[in-house]
């Protein structure tokens, strides 16, 4: 199913460039030729059914995906932002033995139990050209229920979890994301995110290819490269994480009229501070749409379109995904209600590659998968994300949500990012702490901040201590990393 998006792309528009990393620009069907040509490295390297992938955002991560696609095989990538025995780990996890990248990567590679493959030591343009006097194999006739991706949502524990997404999965996931965006052929998109995170497989690089449209990818975020691209390609769509688009934010050289050939700016990926939304506006004339979605749903469940759009949201489900709010039991909660959110549609994962007790736990005898994340539905079927089960903190009997203390210190002039944790009290249970990240040249105190807080939430939400740094933990995606902000306290 998926190769025959490139295939078709290719049949459409064969000269129009696919993918643009800077170094190596790829029309439709040079894009083909590679993969096919990836396809029978993979066939002639590996017996094995899954294969790995270690490449950045760039050309060649689309041609080895669907290179080894078309061998009718399972592609992993991989996150190489993790340290070699957290990757090790995945690596045996997910029954690879080659892996597909460059030299680049080589230091990280020879500490993998696998055989690297790497893109520079396979002739691949020689191959490409010999290539184009052959027929075209055909795409592999797959289920639509076949896996074709395994993403790891978590390298860090002992026992890392891969997230089976069928071909179905990826291509209604992004049809319907498609649908529901209104997006057309003729977007110019960027991709600044990595390729191993759903966000970036899905948004940057099925989306555009079932466009034929142009992506422009920058292999490493950088505020400074971000910039420039938007300007000089035009960008029209943007998808990146709050953390990013915050990093635009604090670079004093970014100029409005470099977003003014922006349509659309997505930010999915965790919350978006109210201070990031407020000031990306006032600064660049840019609204930030916010979406939600999780590996486990392909990744897109809500999204605000150009359209429709209500701040404080995360907009309304796509076309063909159901979104329920429950209580602890079960059951449905009235509208504005604080509950679990249930998903539902064809963008819900297979499961979790062998553990099948695990899925069982997520994905109920109706098919509705248990988000463990905290919101509300309106009267339009607007959701609004309030907060995580699993960070609930239980302050003296009361629930409280971190994400509603951290949308209310976010208000105060001059903070750029929040995370609240709970912290031990003998009293209580356990209080509120807030990490909060300034803008660049504000000035903040503890006390302003708390005293902020007082009077926007009841006193036991209030945070028991405020710690002001420069920066916070985060992951490879720039989200902010809570379980190390204990190590800080």
């Amino acid at each position: 199913m998926l190769v025959d998006l490139l295939l078709d792309a290719a049949a459409r528009c064969p000269k129009k460039i696919a993918v643009d990393d800077g170094l190596q620009p790829l029309a439709y069907k040079r894009l083909a030729l590679l993969s096919a040509v990836l396809r029978d490295v993979v066939n002639r390297e590996t017996k094995c059914q899954h294969v790995g992938i270690m490449l950045p955002a760039s050309a060649m991560f689309p041609a080895s995906l669907f290179g080894v696609l078309w061998a009718g095989k399972v592609a992993v990538p991989l996150n190489f932002l993790l340290a070699p025995d957290e990757l090790s780990r995945v690596v045996a996890d997910a029954d690879i033995d080659i892996v597909l990248t460059v030299k680049h990567f080589q230091t990280l590679a020879d500490q993998l139990p696998m055989r690297p493959l790497y893109l520079e030591d396979l002739a691949l343009k020689r191959k490409a050209l010999t290539a184009m006097l052959r027929r075209t194999p055909p795409a592999p006739t797959v289920r639509p229920d076949a896996t074709a991706v395994i993403l790891y949502t978590s390298g860090t524990t002992a026992e890392p979890k891969g997230v089976e997404l069928t071909h179905n999965n990826l291509h209604s996931n992004a049809s319907d994301a498609i649908h529901s965006l209104g997006i057309d052929p003729d977007q110019k998109l960027l991709n600044i995110l990595p390729p191993f995170h759903v966000f970036g497989l899905t948004g940057n690089v099925l989306v555009p290819t079932m466009l034929a449209a142009t992506t422009y990818a920058i292999p490493r975020f950088n505020p400074l490269a971000l910039l420039k691209t938007v300007a000089q390609k035009r960008i029209s769509l943007i998808m990146a994480i709050p953390s990013m688009y915050a990093a635009l934010l604090k670079t004093k050289s970014a100029k409005p009229e470099a977003f003014s050939s922006v349509f659309l700016a997505v930010s999915g990926g965790e919350p978006l501070p109210e201070s990031v939304r407020i000031g990306f506006e006032q600064r660049f004339g840019v609204t930030l749409r916010q979406g939600y979605g999780l590996t486990e749903t392909s990744p897109v469940v809500t999204a605000c379109s150009v359209e429709a759009h209500i701040v404080g949201t995360v907009g309304q489900p796509i076309r063909n995904a159901k979104v329920r709010i429950v209580d602890p039991q079960g059951a449905d909660l009235p509208q504005g209600s604080d509950g679990e959110i249930l998903v539902a549609g064809p963008g819900v994962m297979k499961g979790y590659y062998k553990k099948p007790d695990e899925t069982r736990s997520v994905i109920d005898d109706d098919g509705w998968f248990h988000t463990g994340d905290i919101g509300r539905l309106d009267e339009k079927g607007y959701l609004a994300i309030t907060g995580r089960a699993k960070e609930m903190l239980i302050i003296g009997g009361e629930n409280v949500f971190p994400r509603e203390i951290e949308a209310a210190l976010e208000t105060y002039e001059g903070v750029l990012q929040v995370a609240v944790i709970g912290i031990p009290d003998d009293l209580r249970g356990e209080l509120p702490a807030a990490f909060v990240m300034p803008q660049e040249a504000a000035r903040l105190t503890e006390q302003a901040l708390r005293n902020h807080a007082k009077q926007l939430l009841a006193g036991f939400k209030v945070p028991k201590r405020v710690i002001i740094r420069s920066d916070l933990p985060t992951g490879p995606t720039g989200k902010i990393l809570k379980r190390r902000l204990h190590d800080l306290l």
